[in-house]
């Protein structure tokens, strides 16, 4: 996947609803090489769909404090990685909104590594 077709795939799902599946739950702890990740909100996929690191394509669920495995969200932004092969979506339960500030901050435990810039729909329009 070229860099002008990862930006164009995140970018087609901002104000989308869209089915994630939970891997990485609130409280999921990921242990690194050298470091380890506590995650503070929920963190899964689009199941079928493939990012930049052909994976499926990686999804922060902003909103919902309790862990959950599957949720209907709206994408609500994207975390752009400059230094990375793949891009993360940011969403939300429908309805629910967050600045662009919120979202960074609740994306920072993950992102503090990279070097990340959050787009949201009102960016691109």
């Amino acid at each position: 996947m070229t860099y002008e077709e990862r930006k164009a795939q995140v970018r087609a799902f901002l104000g989308q609803t869209v089915d994630i599946k939970i891997d990485r739950p609130i409280g999921y702890v990921h242990k690194k090489s050298d470091y380890t990740l506590n995650y503070p909100i929920n963190y899964g996929y689009i199941p079928e769909v493939f990012g930049g690191d052909g994976e499926e394509l990686d999804v922060y669920l902003l909103g919902v404090d309790v862990p959950v495995e599957e949720y209907t969200c709206r994408i609500i932004g994207i975390a752009n990685r400059e230094n990375d092969i793949e891009d993360k979506l940011i969403a939300a339960p429908v309805g629910r909104s967050f600045t662009k500030d919120e979202m960074v901050k609740a994306i920072h435990f993950q992102e503090q590594y990279y070097k990340t810039y959050v787009e949201t729909l009102e960016d691109i329009e």
